[in-house]
């Protein structure tokens, strides 16, 4: 379990992040089709997870627009934005804000939250995911990850931009 903060005050995760180094826990996760994917449907890429609580929040919309600008035109990487909203809110908002780079998921559905650690347990957001960004390589390794510690705070972008760059 570790514990973020919502506005000061502290909440609860159901766990931890994957370990860098680790082999990144498979998911299901929900696209804008109502089809379940999982690391398989990107195999061979390199995998970056923007996980925020909703894309119906300022912190949430600002940090799924910045990875459509800095990280989305990155050779052999896909940006996938976890969320709970359900697959045809995503898509809405990916339309109205004009973004095309990144795949919108949604965990309404999975144990994503529970498996990756981010299920928040307590607090008005419990059952949804903290903020936090894990990066997985091509071979599914984790190379990266943050659990913002205040969920109302925007994520290291220079830090996970630096992992990709790593060879």
């Amino acid at each position: 379990m570790a514990t973020i903060t919502f506005q000061g005050k502290p909440i609860n995760t159901i766990g931890d992040l994957p370990a860098v180094g680790a082999q990144a826990p498979d998911f299901q996760l929900t696209n804008r089709k109502m089809q379940d994917v999982g690391l398989a449907e990107f195999a061979g890429k390199r995998k970056v997870l923007n996980i925020v609580p909703s894309l119906d929040t300022p912190t949430c919309a600002t940090s799924t627009r910045k990875f459509n600008e800095k990280a989305a035109h990155l050779d052999n990487t896909v940006v996938l934005v976890v969320s709970a909203d359900l697959p045809f809110a995503q898509v809405r908002f990916c339309e109205v804000e004009g973004i095309k780079h990144v795949v919108p998921l949604s965990s309404f559905r999975s144990k994503f939250a529970h498996d990756y650690g981010v299920e928040l347990l307590d607090s008005i957001l419990a059952g949804l995911t903290a903020r936090a960004i894990v990066i997985i390589d091509e071979n599914d390794k984790v190379i990266y990850t943050q659990l913002v510690s205040e969920i109302a705070d925007e994520p290291d972008y220079v830090g996970a931009l630096a992992a990709l760059h790593q060879p």
